[in-house]
């Protein structure tokens, strides 16, 4: 047997497909929103795995739940069900709209799902042409060839041969734009309560709200990917309880296991109807192992002190970004809801969120952007005040010595 060779970053260049551009150093280590490379350095965490990492880097109660389910059940397959996939489920129908739950492994599933259960309810309840699936430029919905075409975004659609058909495409926040384009044949409206990858935009109250009384309209489902917004990332479990409007469908992942994969939709029995055994599945899905960490991560989430204590971080982050304003002039707007945050680069920034990661890398912070234009912050839900203050202090470091070197 060969020895294991010593991996660097070079080694990602020679064994991985080239669809990603990893930063240069290598995090091998994390605790809380603390995280530490090859060589020892240490880093403020601000990426949150995107949104994944809502209590942090191995939270001792969901470490907990992995060795204690590692010793007990690590897979069944769907011809069996299980203890926590149960429990997990039922927590979720407790705690929102739904009266039902698929789980899957990643937010592309989950929304592969939720499309796919949209048509075919509208299909067998209506008829074989109400299939017209209305969706927001901008958007994005995961990477399989339906959920990147019904996304918005054609960087990411296009150069795969034919698309899944029937998806259009409006300006997001126009109400207007839905109304011209919505009728009898419309099976769904989907979209994000906050587009991320778009920009960090959130829906507006009469943008959320109308689309609501279109749907009902023209018996069309409301369809809300939440796999960034969920789980307690904007200061309720989910984003839609900011609205006052209930979907029909729901997706989210991400946070749901606090970094195990695991993805789930939820739906009312009325529409879960339409499925019966065999009209669509996963292999892994509602496996023992992610569904006992997503109950971990659930029952931290879905507390008062959890969801109140991302309104008082969003105000710090934002006091923060508001003094680098202040001081630089580099954002045109501070945006998004809850730990969901995205600040607009303009001036001599404008266009350079990538140089602005590379920079916070070199300082030791782990940053994100939302496109060339934008910088995302998606820390831990449970991230600590000094951690903010230093991180921010670095971001500080990184921006001054873009501008002034």
């Amino acid at each position: 047997m060969k020895q294991q060779q010593a991996v660097n970053r070079q080694t990602y260049d020679q064994v991985i497909l080239p669809i990603y551009s990893p930063a240069e150093f290598i995090p091998v280590r994390g605790e809380g929103s603390r995280v530490w490379d090859q060589q020892g350095k240490e880093y403020i965490d601000f990426a949150g795995g995107i949104a994944v990492l809502a209590l942090g880097h191995c939270h001792p109660a969901l470490v907990a739940a992995v060795r204690e389910q590692s010793e007990k059940l690590w897979h069944l397959s769907n011809i069996f069900t299980n203890e926590p996939t149960l429990v997990l489920a039922q927590k979720l129908i407790d705690a929102t709209f739904a009266e039902r739950v698929f789980f899957a492994n990643s937010g592309a599933e989950a929304n592969e799902a939720a499309f796919k259960l949209a048509r075919h309810y509208a299909i067998t309840k209506y008829n074989p042409y109400k299939t017209k699936i209305i969706a927001f430029k901008q958007a994005f919905h995961g990477r399989t060839l339906f959920t990147v075409s019904v996304g918005g975004q054609a960087k990411y659609a296009d150069g795969f041969g034919p698309k899944p058909a029937d998806i259009i495409h409006v300006p997001f926040n126009d109400l207007e734009a839905v109304k011209a384009v919505i009728d009898e044949n419309t099976c769904a409206v989907v979209l994000e309560p906050v587009q991320g990858e778009g920009g960090v935009t959130a829906a507006t109250q009469e943008f959320m709200q109308g689309v609501r009384k279109l749907c009902d309209d023209n018996q069309a489902l409301l369809v809300f990917d939440e796999i960034q917004s969920g789980m307690g990332r904007t200061g309720h479990l989910f984003s839609y309880m900011h609205y006052d409007v209930i979907p029909d469908i729901l997706t989210t992942a991400k946070a749901l296991g606090g970094g195990f994969p695991i993805s789930a939709m939820l739906t009312t029995n009325e529409i879960a109807k339409a499925m019966g055994p065999g009209t669509h599945g996963t292999t892994y899905g509602g496996n023992p192992l992610a569904c006992a960490v997503g109950n971990a991560a659930f029952d931290i989430i879905n507390t008062k002190e959890v969801l109140d204590g991302v309104a008082k971080r969003r105000e710090l982050f934002v006091s923060h970004l508001n003094k680098l304003n202040q001081q630089y002039d580099i954002f045109s707007e501070i945006r998004g809801m809850g730990l969901l945050i995205g600040a607009e680069l303009k001036g001599e920034l404008k266009d350079r969120s990538k140089d602005i990661l590379q920079a916070c890398a070199v300082e030791g912070i782990m940053m994100l952007n939302a496109g060339p234009n934008v910088l995302r912050f998606t820390p831990s839900l449970i991230i600590s005040e000094e951690e903010i203050n230093q991180g921010m202090v670095k971001l500080n470091k990184a921006i001054d010595s873009l501008i002034n070197n």
